[in-house]
């Protein structure tokens, strides 16, 4: 006699998830560059912070969760990492491959979710830049971090932060009800338009001390054009994000067992924080 199963039914967290990677995919395929200051040494350095130097990237096994179009994994490529784990899930697997073609010798490639990152890789480093709040329970990719780092190794994450955007969260806050609903085209119209509104808030920024000043003047104001308006596309697209107080962010590692956690406020606008996995 058969057996009759229900359909698990998922819950709301992987439901965001899947629709958030599916989000992401889409933009990727579409914008598949990383021009100028936003894929540059320079800005890896100044995710780091004062938290990891470069030099240490150098000769490193690194896993980077994540990937999508390969940005940061060539970062750490140019910085003399030996090999790095490039991990993406979405549609933009492809243009990982293709972005990062030319040294395909030096990257692991695995189309998939970060808690999917194999144990016991002996890895230096590994970092996730701009992802974990995008993950409703990022938990098991950190967990899956510190099985895969040597002893000693450790774990770099980047996250956007709470303190110090409060007016702007109010503002996307309204904007997002809306956003995260409407078609690409119709979005993209948008982010167009608001780009315009951005240019204004940079040129202000230089002489007004507005909300985020150092952040418009150190970073945005960098980025190409055409990555200010992905850049505002990623605040209002995806199907979930979160904004981390600083203790949420440290206890990300801590929770998972990394010791030595350090944080560093970037820019006023979001958090960079580091972990140590003990070495015993």
């Amino acid at each position: 006699m058969s057996t009759f199963r229900r359909p698990r039914i998922k819950t709301t967290a992987e439901v965001l998830t899947s629709r958030t990677i599916t989000d992401f995919g889409e933009q990727w395929v579409n914008y598949q560059d990383n021009p100028g200051y936003y894929g540059s040494l320079k800005l890896l350095e100044d995710l780091f912070g004062n938290l990891l130097t470069l030099e240490f990237v150098r000769d490193k096994r690194v896993a980077d969760i994540g990937s999508g179009t390969g940005r940061i994994v060539n970062m750490l490529l140019d910085a003399g990492a030996s090999h790095v784990i490039a991990i993406e899930p979405s549609a933009a697997f492809a243009v990982l491959q293709k972005n990062t073609l030319p040294r395909k010798d030096r990257v692991t490639y695995i189309n998939d979710r970060g808690n999917s990152l194999p144990d016991g890789l002996n890895l230096d480093l590994v970092v996730s830049i701009g992802v974990l709040h995008h993950i409703p329970d990022p938990a098991p990719v950190v967990d899956a971090a510190y099985r895969a780092l040597r002893p000693g190794g450790y774990m770099l994450i980047w996250l956007y932060g709470r303190e110090g955007n409060e007016l702007y969260l109010i503002f996307t806050g309204f904007l997002r009800v809306v956003t995260k609903h409407i078609p690409h085209g119709l979005l993209m119209l948008l982010c167009s338009a608001l780009n315009v509104v951005l240019d204004i808030y940079i040129v202000m920024s230089r002489y007004i001390p507005l909300p985020m000043r150092d952040y418009m003047r150190n970073v945005l104001a960098r980025f190409p054009r055409a990555v200010r308006k992905l850049t505002i596309y990623d605040q209002l697209n995806p199907a979930y994000a979160k904004y981390y107080s600083k203790n949420e962010a440290e206890s990300l590692l801590k929770c998972a067992g990394f010791a030595n956690v350090s944080i560093w406020h970037r820019h006023g606008y979001s958090w960079s924080v580091i972990g140590q996995k003990p070495l015993k």
